[in-house]
């Protein structure tokens, strides 16, 4: 089996999905990095996102409006989590820039730590709206040790239903 697998993750949450997936899978993994350079063929294609407003980022929306023909894998990360139905809206925004010609093989989201930056913010706004801030900044705290292992052998369990 030859795979690319094509990322975007400023904040290395989805690139450690990227190395799990990497080091799990058999075959020719005939690229790794960011969707600029990525070929646009292979037996499969595993694309990485971050959640940016409910979907994935610009970069990987154009990667994958390029895509024809093609087994594609989706998995990302969102800063907000605990809800399977959250992350499926997400992968549902996400394919809507997948070409009906292509594959979607199976797919993979988890909680992701945010930037401290984040947290701040919420803070400052808690003091003027704390029931709606604080729970956001209880999410961010849950969220500062994901993905973690137990991600990671969820992402491995979807990988082997493709295999």
């Amino acid at each position: 089996m030859q795979y690319s697998i094509v990322f975007s993750s400023p904040t290395g949450n989805t690139e450690m999905l990227a190395q799990a997936i990497q080091n799990h899978l058999d075959g020719e993994c005939c690229y790794y990095g960011k969707a600029a350079q990525a070929p646009l063929t292979a037996d499969y294609i595993f694309v990485g996102f971050w959640t940016d407003k409910g979907t994935c980022d610009e970069s990987i929306q154009d990667y994958l409006k390029q895509l024809h023909h093609q087994k594609i894998f989706l998995f990302g990360t969102a800063g907000f989590g605990g809800s399977q139905e959250y992350f499926d809206s997400i992968l549902k925004r996400v394919q809507t820039n997948i070409a009906d010609d292509n594959q979607i093989v199976g797919q993979f989201m988890c909680q992701g730590k945010m930037p401290m930056s984040v947290r701040q913010r919420y803070e400052q706004m808690a003091q003027k709206q704390p029931d709606r801030f604080l729970p956001m900044i209880d999410n961010f705290d849950k969220a500062l040790s994901h993905p973690n292992e137990q991600d990671l052998q969820s992402l491995i369990q979807q990988l082997d239903m493709i295999s």
